[in-house]
């Protein structure tokens, strides 16, 4: 009865009729556990984290019957992190991420405090590019998915903001289903964290075309317009995958293909891979390949630093020290790596192991590689409800900081280059 109250009062705030729709359903995932790390520098080893196998959401969505074959289809769902109630998530390490402004330097700057006034510009150039939150950084109420469609007798016709083709497959492929410290995208991308991601999730302004035919193959084709991409600022974005469901098999191929605001060419991503379930096992394997020379996060730093290189204490410094600090970016965003992983589920009962091997091949002059080691257990206490534990190992090499992380928030950085991340997470999954 509370459910079917909430759906109506929902509905009739976002002006959806709900008595036209054959349904209206709300939905959502509370998750939230404790994770004891290890990430060296002064960094808080004992973390309360909300969204560690699956980020916490509340959502809406609905479908008309209109006969023929004919549904008209929406679906709203929103963040929600459980530990302060905020839709915006960070870094759960403190320490600083140095991979993205290495080379730069401002040594022989004239000022008044001399070489105090380098190392000030090194610090807020580094804090701006290290900023408190990451994930949303527009705040959207609907940042998860926001979406609505049709769906014909040859295939459905979806608009809005939603998973690409890349990132489907991808997801289906990862051993801990993109959750915990374990999870597939814990090391995909660059030495920059999150702000050098190797996976486009979402994309802003998408038109996608889906089918899915009898035999278990599916498709789907997806056009993002400008200010589309993951954080609204590709001028365009495309994707297509292909995949098979069927016969314990759940296989698929994937490219991405995005860019950055003045249309050159931004992330790039392949990705192959998929499962096989036989019996009580459930084998994993996938291949993720990553390119990206032109970021659409220097523009974005750029414009946030220019107001600090526009003071009159540098005067005709100013422009000299911007130019030095967008050499860096461009060079220290460049993205080029290959990620594999193997791994397995093994069901006993009502539990389940899982357990994964991620190799990150940075294939860029630092050759940053990182390895990373999971095994969990999963158990349900009902239908709706599990609890897990997750023991995860990151073994960085040469510049990689790379940090155990969550579903709903990136890992961050360790404390030194080179530095391992290690650690455990426990907690509990409510479906609803």
């Amino acid at each position: 009865m509370k459910t079917k109250l909430l759906a109506g009062v929902i509905a009739a705030c976002f002006a959806v009729p709900a008595m036209a729709q054959s349904s209206v359903v709300v939905y959502g995932i509370a998750d939230a556990g404790v994770m004891y790390v290890d990430n060296g520098g002064n960094d808080s080893r004992v973390k309360l984290v909300s969204g560690i196998a699956d980020g916490s959401r509340i959502g809406v969505k609905g479908t008309e019957d209109m006969g023929g074959g004919y549904k008209a289809i929406f679906n709203l769902e929103a963040r929600v992190e459980l530990d302060n109630g905020r839709q915006q998530a960070g870094n759960l390490s403190s320490n600083q991420g140095f991979a993205l402004t290495n080379g730069l330097s401002f040594a022989g700057i004239p000022g008044p405090n001399g070489p105090a006034t380098s190392a000030a510009l090194l610090a807020a150039v580094r804090s701006a590019l290290q900023p408190t939150y990451n994930v949303n950084l527009a705040n959207a109420l609907f940042d998860r998915t926001s979406m609505v469609g049709l769906v014909t007798p040859v295939g459905a016709f979806l608009l809005g903001r939603m998973y690409t083709p890349g990132y489907e497959v991808f997801n289906a492929a990862d051993v801990f289903e993109s959750g915990t410290a374990a999870g597939w995208g814990g090391i995909v991308g660059g030495t920059g964290g999150l702000l050098t991601a190797g996976i486009a999730i979402r994309s802003d302004k998408a038109l996608q075309y889906r089918i899915e035919l009898p035999n278990g193959i599916s498709a789907s084709l997806l056009y993002g317009a400008e200010k589309s991409g993951y954080i609204g600022l590709d001028k365009r974005t495309y994707g297509a995958n292909v995949r098979y469901k069927a016969n314990g098999w759940d296989v698929g191929a994937a490219y991405n293909n995005g860019t950055d605001q003045d249309g050159e060419s931004g992330l790039i991503t392949t990705t192959l891979g998929g499962s096989y379930a036989v019996d009580n096992m459930k084998f994993f394997a996938g291949y993720h390949k990553q390119k990206n020379e032109n970021s659409v996060i220097i523009k974005l730093a750029n414009a946030q630093l220019a107001p600090t290189f526009a003071s009159p204490s540098f005067g005709a410094l100013g422009p000299i020290l911007a130019a030095r600090v967008n050499a860096a970016l461009v060079d220290n965003f460049r993205l080029d790596a290959a990620s594999y992983q193997i791994g397995m589920h093994y069901r006993m009962g009502a539990g389940r192991i899982m357990a994964s091997v991620v190799r990150q091949d940075d294939k860029t002059a630092s050759n940053s590689d990182a390895t990373q080691y999971g095994i969990g257990y999963d158990y349900d206490l009902s239908k709706r409800t599990d609890i897990y534990a997750v023991v995860a190992y990151i073994k960085n090499q040469n510049e990689g900081q790379y940090a155990l992380g969550a579903a709903s928030a990136s890992g961050g950085f360790t404390s030194r280059a080179g530095e391992s991340s290690k650690g455990v997470q426990v907690g509990m999954r409510h479906r609803f």
